[in-house]
């Protein structure tokens, strides 16, 4: 078996829980929940080596706060991010007058002329600081970051959600709502 980093074992784990659950051998119900033995007996069948403490550790100390368990930790889940549609039950929340987007400098013009979306996702995710907006825009080049007027949005009828982890959701940002940030 495969010893991977925790890094490299946290972004697999995203890839099965946002993305393949069929990755790991597993499915996930309507909620987006997977349970947790059929998750650590998936990873294994893939040849990657991981066991319960070691996926407790990895939600654990994720600094994105990427997963969730349940109280009893029989079920585990992605909070936000995904491709494929499931429900994780986020509540429609009034964001607060400012969000950023982080994106990359390749991007802006297409950005600008068609705004915001989710692309592979179900939704545009938004961050409440622009260190945070700067930090993923450089996942895919040179970073780029957008102050979206997300209050006027709310006001205009736009519908935001705020995951567990932080992350604000909106599944559309038109262009006449942000603005770039010179970085």
């Amino acid at each position: 078996m495969k010893k991977m980093s925790n890094d490299s074992m946290s972004k697999f784990i995203s890839l099965i829980l946002r993305h393949h659950p069929e990755a790991a051998y597993i499915e996930l119900d309507e909620h987006g929940w997977a349970e947790v033995d059929k998750l650590i007996e998936g990873i294994k069948r893939t040849g990657k080596r991981i066991n319960r403490a070691l996926l407790e550790e990895i939600v654990r100390t994720d600094n994105k706060q990427r997963y969730s368990f349940n109280e009893d930790k029989t079920l585990i889940r992605a909070n936000q991010g995904h491709s494929i549609p499931v429900d994780v039950g986020l509540k429609e929340q009034e964001p607060p007058e400012l969000l950023y987007h982080g994106t990359a400098a390749g991007f802006l013009a297409s950005i600008e002329r068609e705004g915001l979306k989710p692309m592979g996702r179900l939704y545009v995710h938004l961050s409440k600081d622009v260190e945070t907006a700067v930090n993923v825009g450089k996942r895919h080049g040179k970073p780029v970051a957008l102050k979206i007027h997300s209050g006027d949005m709310y006001r205009d009828g736009q519908v935001f959600y705020l995951s567990e982890n932080g992350v604000w959701l909106t599944r559309k940002v038109e262009p006449k709502y942000f603005e770039q940030i010179i970085i």
